[in-house]
């Protein structure tokens, strides 16, 4: 099993940060996906990475102290799960997301491997942080 975990300092309030993070449209828009559908407690997301056309489908779940965890239930690995958490920091808290993934050799093969999934992943966290951040200023 493989990981990607970014944080970010906020001065703002947890509840007003959590509810940017449960805005599930925008807020999962904001990794950088070509494609977002939202329906209920299902995301399905899509990119192109060429020549692949990348689809996944998320449930989000309920998980002790997190503000919002989803884990695939169709896609290109093996097993994902997400989780954003709020913690405490000096003038403000602290949102921390981390991504946990097997990939499934079957499906990947030699188009992607562990190392370009945590680049990619990490890209997609920083630029819903860098949301966060701009919609917090705002």
């Amino acid at each position: 099993m493989d990981s990607v975990t970014v944080s970010r300092q906020l001065d703002a309030h947890p509840d007003e940060v959590a509810e940017l993070v449960t805005e599930l449209e925008p807020f999962v828009r904001a990794a950088g996906f070509d494609e977002v559908a939202v329906d209920g407690e299902e995301i399905r997301v899509a990119n192109e990475v060429r020549p692949k056309r990348i689809e996944l489908v998320l449930d989000t779940y309920d998980a002790p102290g997190t503000v919002l965890a989803y884990e695939q239930r169709e896609g290109i690995f093996e097993t994902m799960t997400t989780e954003y958490a709020l913690e405490p920091a000096d003038g403000g808290m602290r949102v921390v997301a981390t991504t946990e993934f097997a990939l499934d050799a079957a499906v990947v093969g030699s188009l992607l491997d562990a190392t370009v999934i945590k680049m990619q992943r990490k890209r997609e966290l920083t630029a819903q942080f860098d949301y966060l951040a701009d919609r917090l200023d705002g």
